[in-house]
């Protein structure tokens, strides 16, 4: 639970920053405080496509994907609901007209590949583990990716964010056009992700095979020899028994035939 409420709590702040102040500075600066917050806790995803890109990796358990999804945009909901009270106003990634739509969708995709990706890198690989820059790194994808996106709407790189800040739309009259634009937001950082967790798997296999195969096979193998050595100290202690059982036999026997020569001398 510790770690659903970690996720919530990021989320939380992430979707604040945005709305109430809309500066990739802001933004990047707050998420990379609640990385640090939560790094070490939860993994600090505070985004749904984050989560499938680490579980595709190989690094999260599949039970736990729907729970952190849960979390993460129930955390998202009150920081886009605090946010909408403080402001009256909402942060809705949206398109600035019906003709830039696609290119939303390009930089939602993207945008979020590139966050996965760097995110896979500096927090989920054994050769950065322990590093102290991963904050900085994940920070500053999105500080940069917000100004990169910033003129075509597609900002939010987080099915959470979006979907969170649309529904605040349903408070604001000014801005209930925006909603039509809601699955933007919500699929495509999902694309984004999954396929920073394949090109991650080429980076350090030279493979496009499934992402988590080599973690999988390594735990496989690790089960695998660990049943065999089991096996082998099992056979080694039957052998052990067998071999004293024989001895006490023996001895027992000894003791027999000494003690028939004594009652016939």
């Amino acid at each position: 639970m510790q770690k659903y409420v970690t996720e919530a709590i990021g989320t939380f702040f992430l979707v604040l920053a945005i709305q109430t102040t809309g500066n990739p500075l802001a933004i990047g600066g707050m998420l990379m405080v609640m990385v640090y917050m939560g790094g070490h806790i939860s993994g600090a995803h505070y985004n749904p496509a984050v989560t499938l890109a680490v579980f595709l990796r190989g690094k999260l358990p599949s039970k736990e994907i729907v729970p952190y999804w849960i979390f993460q945009l129930t955390g998202g909901m009150c920081g886009a609901l605090v946010g909408w009270l403080l402001i009256r106003n909402t942060g809705t990634p949206a398109p600035p007209a019906n003709d830039l739509w696609f290119h939303a969708i390009v930089a939602e995709t993207v945008l979020t590949f590139a966050l996965a990706l760097v995110i896979l890198n500096v927090a989920t690989n054994e050769k950065t583990e322990g590093n102290s820059y991963y904050g900085l790194a994940i920070g500053f994808t999105v500080m940069a990716g917000a100004y990169v996106a910033g003129r075509s709407g597609g900002s939010a790189f987080n099915p959470a964010v979006g979907l969170s800040l649309h529904l605040t739309d349903l408070f604001n009259a000014n801005n209930t056009s925006k909603i039509q634009w809601f699955w933007i937001p919500l699929i495509f950082p999902f694309i984004g992700g999954a396929l920073a967790a394949f090109v991650y798997q080429f980076q350090h296999t030279g493979s496009f095979s499934a992402p988590g195969a080599t973690e999988l096979q390594e735990k496989l193998d690790a089960a695998k020899a660990a049943k065999a050595e089991s096996a082998g100290a099992s056979d080694s202690s039957d052998a052990s028994d067998d071999e004293s059982g024989d001895d006490a036999k023996e001895e027992s026997a000894n003791d027999s035939g000494n003690s028939t020569d004594s009652k016939s001398e």
